[in-house]
């Protein structure tokens, strides 16, 4: 087994809580910690406060630290609160016309489908398909099947194109099930057909390189893969797309919004180009002294590195739980997925015949044994980052073997 990327020693993680769960919330490092910290002694005394130095380069530095984490140029980043902010900035300011459609896979997380349901009063449908035989969601979420390891889930999605589908919104690797979409080969298809990809990405970034080249835009917030604390994420956007989308009307959206040497009054300025454009304002600087820390944690292995870490851990557990009665066929099944490049950084074990009684039950056993995991729409969630160990494998092992032969 390799040594983790990530030192242990940069969180505040004590050795009995094992966190499994950055799918949820990720645990910040301490030098995020200390950046807020710095951050919030400079607003004590505001004279102290740079206006090139503070309020424009570090928004700056930030933009270029995110784009290095998804292999991408600083130009195409915006800095945005959440996800969800993201993609509505993307839904309100594309040009649709009545009768276009958007298409999204059975299942995505409220971020990913409100956005665009809201575009009804304007003529938008949003349709859902779903990515395998048995998938089910909503209400009868905890009855739907698992993903199978043979499954083409793409051409399940290429083939529901219709005429008047305009965008295709999805997450590239999936809340509940974990799977991991091909996003190289939906963005040639849907380039191909004149259809814009957008990607929620939150659930990747920080674990996993996404690849970009045929993708209109890719969002996520910082605060769980990425480790830094809620309140600020980014927006990549492919420059064709977003010169397509209704600038969001800051002040800091137009050529010369920081020049005041020039009458702030002169209006008379063109839109920026570059992802400022659709920017909601002033960023957050508190948030972007964290997330340029955090960011920078990742890089200094590099994001390659914790994904090839992540596999081995995963491949590790998978293996232990093979000869385990309740969880071996989900075993089997998460490896051929592993194999296939199915999976981000979270395993999802679907619950079986387990009811949603029994694997809360399940999560309080781990609890008691300083094991933090999530169950989500009917499995069970452990998702591993840079940080983790062999020895964490070993503990979440004892721990399902423990849980009982039911499934």
């Amino acid at each position: 087994m390799s040594v983790p990327p990530l030192n242990p020693g940069l969180f505040h993680l004590d050795p009995f809580h094992l966190w499994v769960m950055h799918c949820s919330e990720g645990p910040v490092p301490r030098s995020v910690v200390k950046g807020v910290r710095d951050w919030l002694h400079k607003e004590l005394w505001p004279w102290e406060v740079q206006w090139q130095e503070d309020a424009l380069a570090l928004p700056a530095e930030v933009r270029q630290t995110a784009a290095a984490v998804i292999h991408a140029q600083p130009e195409d980043i915006s800095l945005t609160p959440t996800t969800s902010s993201a993609l509505v900035t993307l839904a309100q300011g594309y040009p649709w016309r009545a009768g276009d459609e958007v298409l999204a896979p059975l299942g995505e997380f409220p971020s990913n489908v409100y956005p665009w349901k809201a575009l009804e009063a304007r003529g938008v449908s949003f349709r859902e398909v779903p990515l395998w035989e048995g998938q089910r969601a909503g209400a009868r979420a905890w009855e739907s099947s698992p993903p199978p390891s043979d499954g083409d889930f793409e051409a399940r999605i290429l083939k529901a194109l219709g005429l008047r589908t305009r965008m295709v919104v999805l997450s590239w690797v999936r809340f509940q099930d974990g799977l991991k979409l091909n996003l190289a080969r939906l963005g040639e298809a849907c380039t191909e057909r004149g259809v814009h990809l957008v990607v929620d990405g939150i659930q990747g970034a920080g674990t996993a390189i996404p690849e970009l080249q045929h993708v209109s835009a890719f969002a996520s917030g910082g605060h769980k893969g990425l480790l830094a604390p809620q309140g600020l994420g980014f927006l990549w956007t492919q420059p064709a797309f977003r010169s397509l989308l209704t600038p969001t009307g800051t002040w800091l959206s137009v050529e010369g919004g920081t020049e005041f040497a020039r009458a702030s009054t002169d209006h008379d300025r063109a839109w920026v180009e570059d992802g400022r454009r659709l920017e909601p304002g002033v960023p957050n600087l508190m948030g972007c002294a964290g997330l340029r820390e955090s960011l920078n944690v990742l890089l200094s292995p590099g994001v390659n590195a914790i994904a090839g870490h992540v596999r081995q851990l995963q491949d590790h557990l998978l293996g232990a739980l093979r000869t385990c009665p309740g969880w071996r066929e989900e075993a089997y099944r998460l490896r051929d997925l592993l194999e296939r490049d199915r999976l981000g950084s979270i395993l999802s074990f679907h619950c079986g015949e387990r009811s949603p009684e029994t694997m809360q039950e399940l999560l309080t056993q781990g609890m008691n044994r300083g094991i933090f995991a999530s169950v989500r729409e009917g499995y069970l969630r452990i998702a591993f980052h840079g940080w983790h160990e062999e020895g964490d494998i070993s503990r979440i092992a004892e721990w399902l073997r423990a849980s009982g032969t039911a499934s």
